[in-house]
């Protein structure tokens, strides 16, 4: 089971490696994942026993942990977000205001600012002194959380960032206190050299500048994380906080909370929805684009579900509460999003696993500089300058936040466009893929297919439509429906014995016959000869065979199912984007090819029963691709699951979201290459900010540690912590772009593809006539020329193997039967 733990006291990578590292080595604790921008752990576990043991290891470690909507124990875990920023602001002015007056006395003469008379000399130095002192004390006291936290952590034997800052400031605070003691010793001595030497080498202001930057730079960041999760607020605010409610007969407005699972809702033009459900009354434009990222408001009608937050742009909606509270749609968005943004990528592990040991490497490292500067006789201002540059300069915040913050704006920004990542191993793996597996039916198609051609053979047209009806009638496939409405008003009864037959059809028993109807293959399980309609196969039309148990033929029902409007533009799309699109079907290869035509896809994979599409994916990634898998049926889910990344359409069921890696809320393919581009820019985000964590950290720590100053260039405390703090903004900041980004579209949003249209409309005629005599290629070429040229005539198509001619037109029948017979053939129905 899943738990989750809000965690107190992390601040930087370090924290939240060490407070992973504790609950891992908890008993009963399977996986552990830290978010350090949320302050939240999740955890899998056998079962919520673990919950107390991994509070008292996260406790012992220094750091606070309790299950969220319970008792919190500090107050810095109830701080909210915008009082834990005003506490810092006023932090950042009281010691900047001391800073000032204490740099003002300490290096204002370097630019010529006048300074006091008691100020000056060498007489008046322990004036100086007390003077710098007390103006450092108000820096170190607003700040003392650094070193309550850094010192408790290296107590704890797990030094953080915190520890870095206390160290470091503390040094130069003591080293200063101990100069102090030294000049009041040298005064009485008379030692007057002594007492200008400390004079001049005091260090109280970079302790203090040293604080007051780090505090600056925590509050530009945290105010930068703070924005990593507008998406989610954006989503929290869309949700209306009442409802207007039908209740005995009268209009309630009531909390969103209060409305209840079978209520009646109202929504009128210009109001927003609360809560999910099906529409019983009205009809509304309505806007969808918070939800699914469609800009084109979707009409709602009776029968129709309408979603929490979507806008009634125009009408009137009555519509019955069928999900409400954390059921909705948009609770379990803001769920998933939550989810994923604090989820860890792959590409992260390098970053954890350095931060992990980052803070004693960096403290090893000081320590070995100033015994190394000592040693060479540097003498121990400049060996202490450089080791507490050492410890000021170097950020682990910067390696820690590399990846978090770019996953948690990146889903954010998907959530916005109608792209919902799972989690951020799913938003990496996206960007790896090669190959695109599109399932045909409601995912490229609008999956309600219309029947286009009724074929009757020894039977009238009526009854095979009353045949058909009655043994389709239970079946959940597509096409069933099609037929079904086709056969509205024939009153056709239901089958008896109903079965389905998977990945063939169906069969049922009708007034004491049993019937099948399927596919070429069910009735050649049951020995049924049936003639192959090439002409409708060649326009996407897939024929479904029927027949009675004694193996009469009774004809045939062709339906075809038509293309997304904006499916051929999407798959173009992914074309730019180098990807290899497949078609995933169950159709005939002749059906699957028409189609995959009209879509521009070149590669298709056909006459695949349900179970077998997970084994088709396993075939491609054995041959070196990374597939991504896009589909909405039950059928699907196991081939989404077995994908490298598994991609449900939103429109689809339950159980193929629930399967997949990835949701397109709005059901349109263009949110493929979305994603898809959306996965790229992340990653490429993620590596900018490894790569500036990795090089300011390789680069600076040497700097700081004094290497090149043997040629002049050293660096100061001060400036060190100026470029610690900044360089953890760099990296939020870089990862905020995401906010802004937005899909260059290559090629027109929609594209006319005349095939589509010739289906949907049908204008022609399509006969078929059954011939005798037809032997051989050449009877082939000499039917088909001849009843080419009968006027009328649009096409001709011979099947050799079911002997018959599909004439497509107006054309006269009686002058195509003449045609053939003057031919030499004989016209035989």
């Amino acid at each position: 089971m899943k738990l989750k733990l809000n965690v107190t006291g992390m601040t930087c990578a370090a924290c939240s490696a060490r407070v992973e590292k504790v609950t891992k080595a908890v008993p009963g604790v399977e996986k552990v994942e830290v978010n350090l921008l949320g302050g939240t752990m999740m955890v899998e576990a056998a079962s919520d026993a673990v919950v107390a043991p991994i509070i008292t290891a996260v406790t012992n470690s220094g750091y606070g942990a309790f299950v969220p909507g319970k008792k919190q124990e500090s107050k810095e875990a109830q701080m909210p977000p915008n009082d834990a920023l005003k506490e810092m602001k006023k932090r950042i002015i009281g010691s900047a205001v001391f800073l000032v007056i204490l740099m003002y006395f300490t290096m204002g003469h370097m630019v010529g600012l006048p300074a006091p008379h008691w100020y000056h000399g060498t007489e008046n130095a322990m004036v100086a002194v007390l003077l710098q002192f007390f103006l450092t004390l108000p820096a170190v006291y607003l700040n003392r959380a650094y070193y309550t936290r850094g010192l408790k952590s290296l107590w704890h034997k797990a030094p953080n960032m915190d520890s870095l800052i206390a160290v470091g400031s503390g040094a130069a605070l003591i080293y200063g206190i101990a100069a102090m003691f030294l000049m009041a010793d040298a005064i009485g001595a008379g030692d007057w050299e002594t007492v200008a030497h400390y004079r001049e080498n005091l260090y109280f202001e970079s302790a203090a500048m040293i604080l007051t930057l780090i505090t600056l730079g925590k509050f530009l960041e945290t105010r930068a994380k703070g924005k990593t999760g507008d998406a989610i607020r954006k989503l929290m605010d869309l949700s209306p906080k009442t409802a207007s409610v039908l209740r005995d007969g009268m209009e309630h407005e009531l909390p969103v909370e209060e409305v209840r699972v079978g209520d009646t809702i109202i929504v009128r033009s210009g109001g927003s929805i609360p809560v999910d459900g099906t529409v019983t009354k009205g009809r509304a434009a309505v806007d969808q684009s918070a939800l699914t990222g469609e800009s084109v408001p979707v009409e709602k009608k009776v029968g129709d579900t309408v979603a929490a937050a979507t806008i009634n742009q125009s009408g009137y909606l009555e519509f019955r509460a069928e999900k409400v509270g954390e059921d909705t749609t948009l609770s379990q968005i803001i769920h998933m999003v939550e989810e994923a943004g604090g989820s860890k990528a792959p590409i992260a592990r390098l970053a954890d696993k350095i931060a992990g040991v980052f803070v004693p490497v960096v403290m090893t490292i000081a320590a070995i500089t100033f015994a190394v500067w000592m040693l060479l006789g540097a003498g121990l201002e400049f060996s202490l300058t450089n080791a507490i540059s050492v410890l000021v300069i170097s950020c682990p915040c910067a390696l820690g936040l590399a990846t978090p913050v770019a996953i948690m704006v990146g889903t954010g920004r998907g959530a916005g466009m109608g792209v919902l990542f799972k989690n951020a191993e799913a938003l990496e793996n996206l960007h790896k893929v090669d190959a695109v597996v599109l399932d045909k039916t409601g995912t490229l198609t609008v999956g309600k297919p219309q029947v286009t051609d009724v074929i009757p053979v020894g039977v009238s047209e009526e009854k095979l439509l009353k045949i058909a009806a009655s043994i389709e009638k239970r079946s959940e496939h597509p096409f069933a429906k099609a037929i079904l409405e086709k056969a509205k008003g024939l009153g056709a009864g239901d089958a008896s014995d109903f079965e389905t037959i998977p990945g063939r059809g169906v069969s049922g028993v009708v007034e004491g016959v049993r019937y099948y109807g399927g596919n070429e293959k069910l009735m050649a399980e049951h020995g049924i000869y049936v003639p192959h309609y090439a002409a409708l196969a060649s326009r996407g039309k897939t024929p479904l065979y029927f027949a009675a148990e004694d193996g009469t033929y009774l004809g045939a029902i062709a339906a075809a199912d038509v293309l997304k409007s904006d499916s051929a533009a999407a798959v173009a799309q992914m074309h730019k984007l180098h990807l290899d699109v497949i078609m995933l079907t169950g159709d005939n290869e002749d059906v699957a090819k028409a189609i995959a035509a009209q879509a521009g896809i070149d590669h298709v994979i056909s006459d695949v029963l349900p179970g077998d599409k997970a084994g088709a994916v396993k075939r491609l990634q054995r041959d070196g691709k990374h597939v991504l898998m896009v589909g909405d049926g039950i059928n699907d889910a196991p081939a989404l699951v077995t994908a490298d990344v598994g991609m449900a359409i939103g429109a689809g069921t339950d159980i193929a979201m629930e399967s997949a890696d990835v949701v397109l809320m709005s059901g349109s393919l263009s949110g493929v290459s979305d994603a898809v581009c959306l996965s790229k820019a992340t990653i490429r985000n993620i590596k900018q900010n490894l790569f500036w964590a990795f090089f300011y950290n390789c680069l600076g720590i040497p700097v700081a540690a004094g290497l090149l100053s043997p040629i002049g260039i050293t660096l100061s405390p001060m400036i060190g912590a100026a470029a610690m703090s900044f360089s953890s903004v760099f990296v939020v900041t870089n990862a905020l772009r995401l906010r802004y980004f937005k899909i260059k579209k290559q090629i027109p949003e929609t594209v006319e593809i005349p095939v589509v249209e010739e289906i949907k409309e049908e204008p022609k005629m399509e006969t078929v006539i059954y011939v005798n005599g037809m032997m051989c290629p050449h009877c082939k070429a000499m039917v088909e020329k001849v009843c080419k040229a009968v006027p009328g005539t649009a096409d001709a198509v011979v099947d050799l193997q079911a002997k018959n001619v599909t004439v497509t037109g107006e054309a006269d029948v009686a002058a195509l039967k003449q045609a053939i017979t003057d031919a030499g053939y004989e016209v035989v129905g």
